[in-house]
């Protein structure tokens, strides 16, 4: 057994030579290339590609809110913003109730004036305790979540008797018997 070992020892040495590897030809970015019809082995790219370096380029805030964005937002916000925030953005989720520290209330009159720019740059950039979530959310789910943010703001702070009758028999039906009318839900 020793001997065959000793054998092939050689063999699997000679396949550690880096120098295939090392000195095989490719292009540089620089160099010219006949194979192109310019000669540069630098192409443009194609028109409408974002550029893997730069992942954040900016993203223009939908002017107004549709159901799909709302519904991408919702979607979003329950993958990634739940955990801390909670389902009704109070800032009671999961891990802060095992002891994470709380963050701030979406329903804290200085994020409902807070711009959706601001909003939008602390999911990209994180802020206190949060970290960043530019390397998760692309940019246009950022926009969706935010959206989606403003939705919950409103909907968490809506009068009962604001609602239209029909909204007002669901939620009524929703809560059960023994809920109160016109309270702040």
């Amino acid at each position: 057994m020793r001997r065959a070992a000793l054998l092939l020892l050689p063999f699997a040495l000679a396949g550690c030579d880096q120098a295939n590897m090392v000195s095989q030809p490719k292009a540089k970015t620089w160099d010219s290339n006949p194979f192109f019809p310019q000669g540069q082995t630098m192409r443009h790219p194609v028109p409408g590609t974002v550029a893997r370096a730069s992942p954040d380029r900016p993203v223009p805030q939908p002017a107004s809110a549709s159901p799909a964005l709302l519904a991408r937002g919702q979607e979003r916000y329950d993958v990634f913003c739940t955990p801390c925030h909670g389902g009704t953005g109070h800032g009671d989720g999961l891990i802060v109730q095992r002891g994470y520290p709380r963050p701030p209330s979406f329903h804290d009159a200085r994020l409902r004036a807070a711009s959706a720019a601001h909003l939008y740059d602390v999911i990209s950039h994180g802020k206190g305790t949060m970290l960043s979530y530019a390397a998760q959310v692309p940019p246009a789910d950022r926009w969706a979540i935010v959206a989606y943010l403003r939705a919950l703001q409103l909907s968490q702070g809506a009068v009962l008797a604001s609602l239209p009758a029909e909204d007002q028999a669901g939620v009524a039906a929703a809560r059960g018997p023994d809920a109160g009318r016109g309270e702040r839900r």
